[in-house]
């Protein structure tokens, strides 16, 4: 138990530091590019004396280092910002405020953010049920006829774009057979029924993609698993070979889709922009786009910092789960 708490503890500090260093990247990547972010934030009308007045109002004139670590107070104890007739304080953890709205940046989010992780972990779960069971079937069935039809499904499946994917359901779903609604964004909390509903096609829009490399990824996994010495000397002893596929082989395979899962979800969160934008869902990743084609530089490292949190916190729980399906992990 001593060498699991230390792998915790390790992977802790470790998770801690890399987003420390993530954050130190982004802002200094976006705030150290050129541009005269006053002059963009104030208007082409404004006159050099607005400009300036502009500038100091976001403490545009201070040195980089110096904003930064404004910054980082900002994350821990919050910070007051003029608005130019008065002063708003903005609570921790403080990502700043908005160039176009003055809104807290930490609002933003949290407004969104429901929103991507409802699209990201209903996705989560068709992709893992679709992936990891064609991944299994198509490696139990190999050299048959269901396996090569698995397989190019698979393979049609990474090659097709996830607007397509999307507009096809839309169109044969919601329009011809009108089995569902076209969707439209309902609160958990205000009709769980209706949030499942209005979410399914964008979540078989995504998860049917995401589930093509699951499904190539596993069906490898198990391939090579099954090779191994252990699997022979079960079968050698009569072990059923369901058995044997359920309850070692896969066990043994899952850990490379652990990884990729961990990925998959840390990069949806924003990374899901054509999902939203097509079926019109207020997420992260189009308030980022929109951040980005306003130039509106607190958004964007806010929501980009956020994405990397998920990116980074979900690669530390699936190092626990990798320790946690093997021990030996807990020794490096």
């Amino acid at each position: 138990m001593n060498g699991f708490t230390g792998f915790v503890l390790r992977r802790t500090v470790g998770t801690a530091v890399t987003l420390l260093a993530i954050s130190v990247i982004v802002y200094v990547v976006f705030y150290a590019t050129p541009g005269n972010v006053a002059q963009i934030t104030c208007g082409p009308r404004c006159s050099p004396e607005q400009v300036h007045q502009v500038a100091r109002q976001l403490n545009l004139d201070d040195p980089l280092f110096l904003r930064y670590w404004h910054f980082l107070q900002g994350l821990v104890a919050g910070q007051d910002y003029s608005t130019g007739t008065s002063v708003q304080h903005c609570s921790a953890p403080c990502l700043g405020l908005s160039y176009q709205s003055d809104q807290q940046v930490t609002q933003l989010i949290w407004a969104k953010l429901p929103v991507s992780l409802s699209l990201v972990a209903g996705a989560m779960v068709l992709w893992l049920l679709l992936g990891v069971g064609t991944g299994v079937l198509s490696a139990w069935r190999r050299g048959r006829f269901s396996e090569r039809v698995l397989t190019g499904v698979t393979l049609a499946g990474t090659a097709t774009p996830v607007f397509v994917i999307g507009l096809v359901l839309m169109i044969v779903v919601c329009g011809e057979l009108r089995l569902l609604p076209f969707p439209q964004y309902v609160a958990l909390t205000d009709d769980p029924e209706q949030w499942a509903w209005n979410l399914l096609l964008p979540w078989l829009s995504l998860a049917l993609i995401e589930a093509a490399a699951f499904a190539r990824l596993t069906r490898a996994s198990m391939l090579e698993t099954l090779a191994e010495d252990h699997i022979r000397t079960f079968r050698a002893y009569g072990v059923g070979e369901r058995s044997i596929v359920g309850r070692h082989a896969l066990r043994g395979a899952f850990a490379p889709v652990i990884a990729l899962n961990a990925n998959n979800v840390g990069s949806a969160i924003g990374g899901a922009v054509l999902t939203e934008t097509l079926f019109g869902l207020p997420g992260i990743g189009q308030e980022l786009v929109h951040a980005v084609n306003v130039v509106d530089l607190p958004v964007v490292v806010g929501m980009v910092l956020v994405i990397g949190f998920f990116v980074v916190l979900a690669n530390a729980v699936a190092d626990v789960l990798y320790a946690v399906a093997d021990r030996r992990v807990v020794l490096t």
